[in-house]
């Protein structure tokens, strides 16, 4: 077996963070969607990209109801959810070209929910290899474009498709 040590991800479990507004509720309250990063916005879900990005294209598809179960989400948000991760998977594709893509969602703060009161589900495009001795031995993430044109490309690419 193999492994791969990624110091970061302890440091950033270890930390507790006190959220005082949920992140996904204000972006969407704010109705500034290229400050927020909200790329693509349906009608019971929406497409935002991480801040903090694992790679370039890493969204977070969210419902705008504040749950943190999935099944406390109505069957529609669900429903949009799964619809939302299915049209992402083909944005990241055609946009980034990736050898492969994560798909996942972490429910509750043991499962690795950075923010465990309102779901989403992580998607983002991963070439083989990148997880490069940067991030291994220096706990620093190379990423190949900013945020801005991340959020141009997908916006873009979300209207477009």
């Amino acid at each position: 077996m193999q492994h791969l040590w990624t110091p970061w991800r302890s440091t950033y479990m270890k930390e507790k963070k006190h959220i005082e507004n949920c992140i996904f509720c204000s972006a969407t309250a704010a109705n500034n969607d290229a400050k927020t990063l909200i790329v693509y916005r349906g009608q019971f879900a929406f497409v935002i990209l991480n801040r903090y990005p694992y790679a370039s294209g890493h969204v977070m598809i969210a419902p705008y109801e504040h749950v943190a179960r999935l099944s406390q989400a109505s069957e529609a948000a669900a429903e949009e959810i799964m619809r939302l991760a299915r049209r992402t998977e083909t944005i990241l594709t055609v946009v980034y070209q990736p050898d492969g893509l994560n798909l996942g969602m972490n429910l509750g703060e043991a499962a690795g929910a950075g923010i465990d009161q309102h779901i989403h589900l992580h998607a983002l495009p991963r070439w083989t290899g990148d997880a490069n001795f940067m991030t291994t031995v220096g706990a620093t993430r190379v990423l190949p474009e900013s945020l801005d044109e991340t959020y141009r490309k997908l916006s873009q690419a979300f209207a477009e498709r």
